[in-house]
C-alpha cells in the first residue's frame, strides 16, 4: 500500500470513507471473532479483500521482479488465501471446504472456558506453551486430550495443567502444500485410552479420565466419521506410532523424498532397520516391548499405505521451521542413555537433523 503513490491513495480514499469511530468500535471485537467481526453491511473480511487489491495493483505497477520474472504480487498469496475464507480439505476421491459456523478460528483462550473437550494439537516443541496458555480458562470437568507425535506430550501437558491428559494416537497422512488447503494422502483414525502408569502417579485425581468418557469420546468422533479404537494398550501403539516416525521422519527430511522413494531404496532399507531395532530394543528396557517382526512390518505396510507422504519433520525443514526431532529419535536417544541401551543410528540421525536446523533456528 506504502509503495506506490496511486495505491497510497487508494487506501487513504478507502480509509475516509468510514468514520474514525466505525473503526475504533472494531478494537474489542477483533481479537474474538478476527475477519468475521460484523462490518457494514458484510464483515472484515470484506474490508481486507478491498486492502489487497489496491496492494495487488500497486505491487503490479511497481514492477519489481524475481528471476523467475514474477512479480511482487507473489507474496499476497497467504492473505488472500485467508481472505477467500474456509479451509480446503482435498483428498484422493473427495474434497470439502469448510466455513463459519463450521469452523471458528481464534487465538483468545479464554474462548475455552465453555468447552467440553480440548484435543492438542500442537508440535511437541510448543506443548508446555500451549498447556500454560489454556490453563486457566478451562472448565473443571472438561478433558484434554493430546493428537500429538511422540510418546512424553499427555504427562508433560499433565504436569502443567494439573489435570489427566488422555493419550492419543493419530494415524493419518497429510500436508498444507498452500495456505488454507490441507492435502489428505491417506487413513485417518485414532486408537485412544487410559493414562499411563506414570500420569497416574502423578494425578491428583486418577479417577478423572474413566472407561465411559473414553467411550463418549469415541461415539463423538464415530457420529463424525472418524473412526476411534478405545485400547488399553495405547502406550503401545503410541510407541509403535514413534517407531514409524523415526523410522521414516528424519531421513525423508534429510532427503526431502517421501516414503515410498525411501522403502524402495536398499541401502536406505538397511539404515531404517538399524533405526527399528534401537527403538524395539528401547521399549523393552522401558517396559513396552515392542515386537521386532511386527515393528517391521508395521514399518512396511507404512510405505505402502502413504507412499507420497512427506514427513512432518520434511515439511518443517522445508520451510525452515524447527521440528519436532527432539521428541522423535531425541527422544529415543535420550530414554536410551537413560536405560543404558546404545542408538547411534538414532543419535546420528537426531544430529543431522540438529545440524540442518541450527542454520534457521533463530529464524
Amino acid at each position: 500500500l506504502f509503495y506506490d503513490p496511486a495505491a497510497l491513495e487508494a487506501a487513504s480514499a478507502l480509509v475516509r470513507r468510514h468514520a474514525w469511530t466505525d473503526f475504533a468500535a472494531l478494537r474489542p471485537l477483533v481479537p474474538r471473532t478476527a475477519l468475521d467481526t460484523p462490518w457494514q453491511k458484510g464483515t472484515l473480511r470484506d474490508l481486507m479483500r478491498e486492502a489487497l487489491a489496491i496492494s495487488r495493483d500497486g505491487l503490479r505497477a511497481r514492477a519489481r521482479r524475481n528471476a523467475g520474472g514474477q512479480d511482487e504480487t507473489i507474496h499476497l498469496a497467504p492473505l488472500e488465501a485467508i481472505a477467500a475464507g474456509g479451509l480446503n480439505i482435498r483428498s484422493a476421491n473427495w474434497q470439502c471446504t469448510l466455513k463459519v459456523p463450521q469452523i471458528h478460528i481464534s487465538s483468545d483462550p479464554s474462548l475455552l472456558a465453555n468447552v467440553e473437550g480440548v484435543l492438542l494439537c500442537v508440535k511437541s516443541t510448543d506443548t508446555e506453551d500451549a498447556a500454560l496458555q489454556m490453563r486457566a480458562h478451562l472448565p473443571k470437568h472438561c478433558w484434554v486430550m493430546s493428537l500429538q507425535n511422540g510418546v512424553d506430550n499427555p504427562i508433560r501437558a499433565q504436569q502443567v495443567l494439573d489435570r489427566l491428559v488422555i493419550p492419543a494416537v493419530v494415524y493419518v497422512a497429510t500436508a498444507m502444500p498452500e495456505p488454507g488447503l490441507i492435502e489428505h494422502f491417506g487413513r485417518g483414525d485414532l486408537v485412544i485410552g487410559p493414562p499411563s502408569e506414570a500420569q497416574l502417579q502423578l494425578a491428583k485425581d486418577p479417577n478423572t479420565i474413566t472407561q465411559a468418557l473414553l467411550a463418549h469420546i469415541r461415539e463423538s468422533f464415530m457420529a463424525s466419521g472418524i473412526p476411534v479404537e478405545v485400547s488399553d494398550k495405547v502406550q503401545q501403539a503410541l510407541w509403535a506410532k514413534l517407531l514409524v516416525n523415526c523410522t521414516y521422519n528424519a531421513i525423508s527430511a534429510l532427503a526431502q523424498v517421501d516414503y515410498g522413494t525411501l522403502a524402495a531404496h536398499s541401502a536406505i532399507q538397511q539404515t531404517m532397520r538399524a533405526v527399528i531395532e534401537e527403538v524395539v530394543a528401547v521399549s523393552a528396557a522401558a517396559g513396552v516391548n515392542l515386537d521386532l517382526a511386527q515393528s517391521i512390518q508395521i514399518c512396511e505396510k507404512i510405505a505402502e499405505a502413504m507412499p507420497k507422504q512427506l514427513s512432518s519433520t520434511a515439511q518443517d525443514i522445508a520451510r525452515k521451521k524447527r521440528s519436532e526431532i527432539d521428541h522423535l529419535n531425541g527422544f529415543v536417544v535420550r530414554e536410551g542413555q537413560r536405560l543404558s541401551v546404545a542408538t547411534p543410528v538414532n543419535q546420528t540421525l537426531h544430529a543431522l537433523v540438529k545440524l540442518i536446523e541450527s542454520e534457521f533456528s533463530e529464524v
